[in-house]
């Protein structure tokens, strides 16, 4: 026991939680910024493939003019003059609008218009002949318009010029391609150097906290096992404080029952499942709106409004807000037909690790609300729709915000978090007198620390990989799977039937990196698997990956809702991820004989 009370091991296990919490926000700091130089990058590289795909047409659209001028002097029938003419037509609108799109821009096309100095020297270089050409073929078809029969011999000025201009037209249009293709590669090669500068970089910060963090921790719990010998009396000091802790909680759980009651009598208060289902209502609600009995597929807006257009709106709070909470004013209607506004509040709170619910406090404010309504009368319309457009903003920079925190936060909270705690409890069981189990104490701490570097480098790895933006999807599925079974030892195949190689929207292919990532890591955490098979196929619309494991699996029908992939926080992860990229998720599972997990994605 030290002057101020506090043990030596923990106050070692103090020193490393600040030590790790320093050291994985470092690495947190260092990937963010890294995201964000690198989202900085590619968007100002999304349009370069559509601009090269535009201004290499632009070959193929002049080439095709001439021909179908060419094709105008030997046309056999009138019919088929026409056709033509209507072609030509077409070829030249098209060929046109890329050419000034290339210039200027164009939202329809997808380019933005915004060219180099050297882009813009060219193209002033080329617009005389395209000039040329284009004025060329006007003519022709104006001519044509006035008189289809034209003879070629009138046409023929117009048909030289097209033709002598071709091919400067396309040297030159050549030149342009090949500059729009060189700026491209000059900023993919950048972007290599920058990810190159920042993975030294953060190698670089891993190795600063070897040398300054985790080796230091190492040699301080080495310390703090010497100075364990007089740690016999704290302990038995703690089983007593553990006694009054005991007693304390019985009593708390005592208050909190009372607390309970009083609030059943005394507020509008009730519980429901983030479906919407009631699971408790309070007495003084039930008076309220003449309710006396319910069972578990109750909806709770059915319990506040008899009005269907009512339950719609209160389900939809319930659905948009389940995650994030929400407080505001809600329109009720009794049984009796009998108006009633609630100002409610709607708190989320987790009863367990697997199971979560809300909790629904109101209070009525109906005789408030009436007088509010005719003071405001002509100004609610405009009020409601801008209150209802900002909740819609807010709730989805929220529920973007949320996605990758809670990602990080779990990867942090399952693996460090708990290794942490472990070597925590593992110091504080230490018992100096005996010498065996004390050594055998010293070498579990030993494979715990590894264990805990192994974890850091988890979650450094659990980032988005730099083979995913530079090769595609199919790579990095490959290095994950390599990863993860170095890391756990488990075995993990990909097999790909139909050697699907394309590349994909950059955002496809980050959601579904995380899919199977997270399909892997169920398959490891939960199933107690040995082996994994994850395979991909393709046809001409649809790329499906089947993750297969050989774990305990369960019992699909005991799972609420798992077909429409409701349950826990990975459930729930693979069904936002899925429905954002327009794909299936599919689920099946039988106790004692493995899981299967099936993605479908649109390509």
């Amino acid at each position: 026991m030290t002057k101020n009370g506090n043990s030596l091991d923990q106050r070692t296990f103090d020193k490393l939680s600040r030590l790790y919490i320093i050291a994985l926000s470092t690495i947190a700091l260092s990937v963010i910024v890294s995201q964000i130089l690198i989202r900085k990058h590619l968007n100002a590289q999304q349009n370069d493939s559509t601009v090269i795909n535009v201004a290499g047409r632009q070959r193929m659209l002049s080439q095709k003019l001439t021909k179908e001028i060419l094709t105008l002097t030997n046309t056999e029938s009138l019919e088929e003059r026409f056709t033509v003419k209507n072609k030509l037509t077409k070829t030249l609108e098209l060929w046109e609008l890329s050419h000034l799109a290339l210039q200027e821009g164009n939202d329809s096309l997808g380019v933005p218009g915004d060219n180099s100095a050297v882009v813009v020297g060219l193209f002033q270089e080329l617009n005389p002949t395209f000039d040329k050409i284009n004025t060329a073929t006007k003519s022709i078809l104006n001519t044509l318009n006035l008189d289809i029969n034209s003879d070629n011999e009138v046409l023929l000025n117009d048909i030289k010029t097209v033709k002598l201009n071709e091919g400067d037209f396309l040297l030159k249009m050549d030149q342009i391609v090949n500059q729009y293709d060189l700026e491209a590669d000059e900023k993919v090669n950048w972007l290599r150097k920058l990810e190159l500068l920042l993975t030294s970089l953060t190698i670089f910060i891993l190795l600063l906290e070897f040398v300054f963090i985790f080796w230091p921790a190492a040699k301080s719990v080495r310390a703090t096992l010497a100075e364990l010998l007089i740690a016999e009396k704290k302990a038995k000091q703690m089983a007593i404080d553990a006694d009054e802790l005991s007693l304390s909680k019985e009593k708390s759980i005592r208050e909190l029952r009372a607390l309970s009651q009083a609030m059943d009598e005394a507020l509008l208060f009730a519980r429901i499942t983030k479906n919407g289902e009631l699971v408790h209502i309070g007495k003084k609600f039930s008076r309220l709106f003449k309710f006396t009995r319910f069972n578990m597929s109750t909806s709770f807006s059915e319990v506040l409004s008899i009005n269907p257009k009512e339950q719609i709106v209160i389900d939809d709070i319930i659905a948009k807000n389940k995650k994030t909470g929400w407080q505001g004013e809600v329109k009720a209607t009794t049984k009796d037909q009998k108006d009633i506004w609630l100002e409610m509040a709607i708190m989320p709170f987790n009863l367990s690790d697997e199971r979560s619910e809300l909790l629904i406090i109101a209070s009525d404010i109906t005789s408030r609300k009436a007088a509010q309504i005719e003071v405001e009368h002509l100004t609610k319309q405009r009020f409601e729709e801008k209150m209802m457009h900002q909740k819609i903003i807010s709730s989805k920079i929220i529920e973007n915000q949320e996605k990758e925190q809670n990602r990080i936060a779990k990867d942090v909270h399952d693996g460090i978090g708990q290794m942490l705690t472990g070597l925590k409890y593992n110091l504080e069981s230490i018992d100096i007198t005996d010498i065996n189990k004390t050594a055998a104490k010293i070498e579990h701490l030993k494979e715990l620390t590894t264990n805990i570097i192994k974890g850091v480098r988890t979650a450094t790895f659990n980032l988005t990989p730099p083979e995913l933006s530079d090769h595609g999807i199919v790579p990095a599925i490959t290095k994950l799977i390599h990863e993860l079974a170095k890391l756990t030892g488990k075995q993990i195949i990909l097999f790909n039937k139909t050697d699907f190689n394309a590349r994909l929207d950059s955002l496809v292919e980050i959601n579904i990196y995380r899919l199977v990532q997270e399909a892997i890591n169920n398959a490891i955490k939960y199933a107690d698997s040995t082996h994994i098979l994850v395979s991909l196929s393709h046809s001409e619309n649809i790329l499906s990956i089947v993750i297969d494991d050989n774990g305990k699996g369960f019992d699909p029908s005991k799972v609420k809702n798992v077909k429409n992939g409701d349950g826990g926080m990975g459930m729930t992860f693979m069904k936002e991820r899925i429905k954002f990229i327009d794909g299936r998720l599919f689920l099946n599972s039988e106790i004692g004989r493995g899981t299967r997990v099936t993605f479908n994605i649109p390509i």
